[in-house]
């Protein structure tokens, strides 16, 4: 490592100290204050239908990226998170990614996940990726005597497999990305202790536990749109999606009840960059309950703020409204030799009176894009020796080597329209050369 990222990572870590301490030091100084405030700002948005629904953590994110901006994922999704905002966005990743994320939740309770995901080298639109998510709560028992009867945890795990599709992708028309997961999870409650004899129950926990079978859906399209900066990226993307369509069973060891609603969501999202350092973005989420779809939830609303102030370092803030209190968060990320890495704060008001004070962690290992930028880059120099010669009126010499990009790359509309319009070139001067012999 060089001399210019050290001193770069030295106030890097100065800054993040220089940021957290005066956010948790507010925090700690008049909690009640900030919490009756806010809650009398918020109150409009206190939503009577909260809570009904069971697996609650899958609507707890990650962590990591996404957490540092607010959880607006749904029109961005530009890594691997996608697998739990938007699943349609597997195929307009850049490179294979596996990562591991760490997400410290309330009441001691955390999320853990890894997941992987890639596009297949010889279908590049195509796309599958999978993930596993372990939430999980300390459980203890005490009896009337404070005496410790039982220990244990609470836990839901999910496993997920997701498959996507860019359709119709080009130079010009980006594509309309589609993609869906098939999710099952299971909810562990451990066994509990009878009252009397403070002995554990055999199955008493399985009587409670639940298996949950669902899956998501989404659609992702991005285009250009005031854009002041020159790259080939679209700087608008517009995501929506339906998350956890599904039911529950639980109740296994006695009469199985399927009437236990998953926490549904339908979201919208849109991510605007319209210059290269500063990424914007917005969601609205309605959540849904299939069991009683008359029961309406009040919508919540997230944005999020990317800076990008070099090639491997971002700051990352975000906003998110869910009933009557916020959750503020904010985060750096850095990519070190491919691996990139993100540290969040968040300062949570969603759960209780008290603001909670919370750190995600989260690590990707950036695989490569499976010769994919070799194949651009080599499509280029064809594209411009073919103008190279057009523009020296060898047309057949252009049609060919354009020929030769479109075999790497069916849908690089430069090199289609070139060889049409050489084709036209050569015709047009072909009936001039004809109505000379006919005089």
């Amino acid at each position: 490592m060089n001399m210019k990222k050290k001193a770069f990572y030295a106030r890097l870590l100065s800054f993040l100290v220089f940021l957290i301490l005066p956010l948790n030091l507010a925090a700690s100084l008049s909690l009640s204050d900030i919490s009756n405030s806010l809650g009398e700002i918020f109150t409009p948005f206190v939503d009577s239908n909260e809570g009904t629904s069971s697996f609650r953590s899958l609507l707890i994110p990650f962590g990591g990226r996404t957490e540092s901006l607010g959880s607006a994922y749904t029109g961005l999704c530009d890594d691997i998170s996608y697998l739990q905002f938007n699943p349609s966005a597997g195929a307009l990743q850049k490179e294979t990614q596996i990562s591991l994320f760490h997400n410290s939740w309330i009441a001691d309770s955390k999320l853990e996940t890894l997941a992987y995901t890639t596009r297949f080298k010889n279908i590049p639109h195509l796309s599958w990726g999978t993930y596993g998510s372990c939430f999980y709560v300390p459980f203890t028992e005490y009896n009337i005597f404070g005496d410790r009867t039982n220990g244990s945890y609470y836990t839901e795990t999910v496993f997920a497999l997701n498959g996507s599709y860019n359709l119709l992708a080009g130079y010009d028309f980006k594509g309309l990305a589609i993609g869906g997961n098939l999710k099952a999870a299971w909810r562990s409650m451990p066994n509990y202790t009878d009252n009397e004899t403070d002995a554990i129950i055999a199955g008493s926990g399985l009587a409670q536990s639940a298996l949950a079978i669902m899956g998501d859906i989404g659609i992702m399209m991005q285009f250009n749109f005031l854009k002041f900066y020159s790259s080939r990226e679209p700087n608008v993307r517009i995501g929506v999606s339906a998350q956890n369509l599904g039911i529950a069973f639980t109740g296994f060891g006695k009469e199985v009840i399927t009437d236990d609603p998953l926490p549904t969501t339908v979201s919208a999202g849109i991510s605007l960059k319209f210059i290269k350092p500063i990424t914007v973005s917005f969601d609205f989420v309605q959540p849904l309950n299939l069991q009683d779809i008359q029961k309406l939830h009040f919508p919540y609303f997230n944005t999020g703020l990317s800076v990008q102030f070099t090639s491997f370092a971002s700051f990352l803030a975000g906003f998110s409204l869910k009933g009557a209190n916020p959750r503020l968060s904010a985060g750096f990320e850095l990519e070190v030799a491919k691996i990139r890495l993100n540290l969040n704060y968040s300062l949570d008001l969603t759960s209780s009176l008290a603001p909670v004070n919370r750190i995600g962690l989260s690590a990707k290992i950036m695989l490569g894009d499976k010769g994919r930028s070799i194949v651009d880059a080599k499509v280029d120099e064809y594209y411009q020796l073919g103008l190279k010669y057009y523009a020296e009126a060898k047309w057949e010499e252009a049609i060919a080597v354009w020929q030769e990009a479109v075999k790497l790359n069916n849908r690089f509309d430069p090199a289609i329209q070139g060889i049409q319009s050489a084709q036209r070139q050569i015709d047009m001067f072909r009936k001039i050369k004809e109505s000379m012999l006919l005089e």
